[in-house]
């Protein structure tokens, strides 16, 4: 095992073992978790634009996905495998339907009585077929606000740090957020949700090194815009607008993409 995985071993150990001692003190006030198949289909535009610079290709993913509150904190997490499956090296594709893995874990830790938190989020992305790897860390503040009308938003603004193949060290910062609001509509429930990352100030080397064919800009944009339905409590089912710029390998480009999933919640 590379010092690199063991180290995101160890780490991910202590944060297990920390969280289950503070959960076994006390159970979490709310908690969800589901499965879902997923199949995101990028856009012909995208597919153009990226032909040449970390070429993107339509393909199914498989998450597990939970969160958990307690009266001290919150965590949020999911683990993605993308063309469950395939090779690591997918030879009918040259490459771009690889078996892939994302891994996500974000976490509030409340300041006190006040709506603001100590932040912590990382990302771990990985490639097997071409042996590629990056894990995106931020430290810094979040804020969490419900308005009258049930709209809840959590922003959030740290520091970031890479550990990457090509580069390894700080790597700027991270503005963003999430939110949500339940409606009804013709007697049924719906939600819509939001997730978003600007990245700012990222380091010159990292911008060379880890994209594809030219340098990126250092602003980049990532998120998605979703609507789901939940026609029963064990089943949600939803749409995505997946919206990227300066990310994902691909510099200066934009790159835009529907997801469409099913999730079967089992808590």
């Amino acid at each position: 095992m590379s010092r690199y995985a063991s180290s995101t071993v160890a780490a991910a150990t202590l944060a297990i073992a920390t969280f289950s001692s503070a959960a076994q003190a006390e159970g979490p006030q709310w908690s969800f978790a589901n499965a879902s198949i997923n199949y995101l289909d990028w856009s012909s535009g995208t597919e153009s634009r990226t032909a040449d610079n970390a070429a993107k290709s339509d393909f199914y993913y498989l998450e597990l996905e939970g969160g958990l509150g307690y009266s001290w904190g919150e965590f949020y997490g999911f683990f993605d495998i993308e063309n469950p499956g395939h090779d690591h090296f997918d030879e009918d594709s040259n490459g771009q339907d690889n078996f892939r893995t994302a891994a996500k874990v974000t976490s509030h830790l409340y300041l006190g009585e006040s709506p603001f938190s100590l932040y912590l989020h990382v990302y771990d992305f990985r490639d097997y077929g071409f042996n590629g790897r990056e894990q995106d860390q931020i430290l810094g503040f979040g804020y969490r606000h419900t308005f009258d009308n049930g709209l809840w938003v959590k922003p959030f603004l740290g520091a970031a740090r890479v550990q990457s193949d090509g580069y390894t060290g700080m790597n700027g910062g991270m503005l963003g957020w999430v939110l949500g609001y339940d409606f009804k509509a013709f007697d049924q429930s719906f939600s819509l949700t939001n997730w978003h990352e600007q990245t700012f100030e990222r380091d010159d080397e990292y911008l060379e090194q880890n994209y594809v064919g030219d340098k990126a800009d250092s602003v980049g944009t990532n998120g998605a815009v979703a609507l789901w339905w939940h026609p029963h409590p064990a089943i949600t089912t939803g749409v995505q607008y997946r919206y990227s710029d300066n990310k994902l390998g691909t510099p200066n480009q934009y790159q835009n993409a529907m997801i469409y999933s099913i999730k079967f919640n089992f808590l």
